[in-house]
């Protein structure tokens, strides 16, 4: 049976750049997939490009394309990513400009636009899934919508021979599954395989999630060389069964478990895991090793997609001030909260206004509060405070307290430090499908 082999060169935007060059050097690829986009990750290249129009686009696709462009092109392997973010045009001419710098000639850079939604979505009336209101209510506040594509138009822009594909925002795991509709043919409404190839993507998109990052627990589950972590393959089949795998030597695992752990990421519902092309159904999904670091994947299975694109709205939420300053020795404790006491006094005395505040000693009740904050007393403690504001301004008098226990706090206080920043929020809306209009834009290089 024919079989496509897929390399995870990126889970986001700051991921790791050797692993993926292992995989382009590997040789046995056909195709590399860089998953770049995070939620908030486009909202904030929306930014960028309103600063820079020929910016917006991933920060280290430079760094990214110049690794992995000259073994990819030896090795025959054709590359998948959203890294175009907010700007694929720009990113795909970014592209070409290395690939010629490089020495490569005739490579075919594809760029896959439309999911910018922005005008569309302000014009009519939806609603805010998290919130109930309505995203024209938000006015000014919103910078960005993007609607989640499908693997349509990446596997037209594979179709007319691209060798590099560039999106914006795609659903992660259609990235995976657009390949695989091109080289096998599958249809557009065969809801099996294209749940299955959901399935081979949803695992793959991670990258070194699942061959051991974010999965290690010493002495609990340990996991060998994740200085070197070994980022995945997936060996998928025309009827859509997967094998997980890495190559051979690189660090991390690929096991039953690590394959497990990824199935469950960010699912909400196992039988109905929506994507633009396909409801995947992960529920009768079964694993086998195979071999050493080698997972076989099958039952994954599919029903028609919703019609539905999930669209996230990036906003101007707030503005966030935050100081720090550490206390160390005999009695560091009892100083770091008097520090809390003077700062939590003196904001109120002084007037900031904030909606939210956060008084926190880092390593003893920051994460899960005091209640659950026990053991003997530390030697050290970082001091946190924090607060949401509707002006920078405003945020900035947060971090400036802090900054002020130097010379008017407890005995011993140093390293201290502040900021204030803007804070974008992340809001979802559901769209026709029709709404968005994707195109495939081809740049040769």
């Amino acid at each position: 049976m024919k079989s496509i082999r897929l390399g995870a060169g990126a889970g986001y935007a700051g991921d790791r750049i050797e692993p993926a060059l292992e995989l382009a050097e590997h040789g046995a690829l056909d195709y590399l997939v860089f998953e770049c986009l995070a939620e908030r990750t486009i909202a904030l290249a929306q930014q960028a490009r309103l600063r820079d129009p020929a910016a917006g686009y991933d920060p280290l696709l430079e760094a990214r394309m110049r690794a992995v462009l000259a073994p990819c092109r030896t090795n025959g392997t054709r590359i998948v990513t959203n890294m175009g973010a907010a700007n694929p045009l720009a990113a795909a001419e970014k592209t070409r400009a290395i690939a010629r710098d490089l020495g490569l000639t005739g490579l075919k850079v594809a760029a896959v636009v439309g999911d910018d939604v922005l005008e569309a979505v302000g014009a009519g009336d939806y609603e805010v899934l998290e919130t109930g209101g309505r995203v024209r209510d938000l006015g000014n506040r919103v910078i960005s919508a993007n609607a989640y594509l499908g693997a349509g138009p990446i596997a037209e822009a594979l179709a007319r021979g691209a060798d590099i594909v560039i999106t914006g925002r795609v659903g992660d795991p259609a990235l995976f599954l657009a390949p695989l509709i091109h080289a096998f043919g599958w249809a557009m409404d065969d809801w099996e395989r294209l749940g299955r190839g959901t399935l081979a993507g949803h695992l793959l998109e991670c990258a070194g999630q699942i061959t051991g990052g974010y999965f290690a627990d010493p002495g609990v589950k340990d996991v060998p060389g994740l200085a070197r972590l070994g980022f995945p393959i997936g060996i998928v089949s025309e009827d859509g069964t997967v094998e997980i795998t890495k190559v051979p030597g690189s660090g991390g695992a690929v096991t039953l478990a690590t394959c497990k752990e990824q199935l469950l990421y960010e699912v909400h519902d196992p039988a109905r895991y929506l994507q633009p092309d396909v409801v995947a159904d992960f529920s009768h999904v079964t694993m086998e090793a195979v071999g050493p670091d080698r997972v076989r994947v099958t039952g994954g299975r599919g029903l028609p997609a919703t019609g539905l694109l999930k669209v996230s709205v990036g906003l101007i939420d707030s503005y966030i001030g935050e100081g720090q300053i550490s206390y160390a020795g005999p009695g560091a404790v009892g100083r770091g909260r008097l520090a809390l006491d003077i700062v939590r006094e003196r904001l109120g005395l002084t007037g900031v206004r904030a909606s939210e505040l956060r008084f926190d000693l880092i390593g003893i009740d920051a994460l899960h509060g005091p209640r659950l904050a026990e053991g003997a007393e530390p030697y050290e403690v970082r001091v946190r405070v924090a607060g949401r504001c509707d002006s920078l301004s405003e945020a900035a008098r947060i971090g400036n307290e802090v900054e002020t226990l130097y010379t008017n706090g407890p005995a011993g206080g140093g390293g201290a430090w502040k900021s204030a920043r803007e804070v974008v929020g992340v809001l979802s809306v559901l769209v026709p499908a029709a709404l968005a209009r994707p195109s495939v834009r081809m740049i040769e290089a």
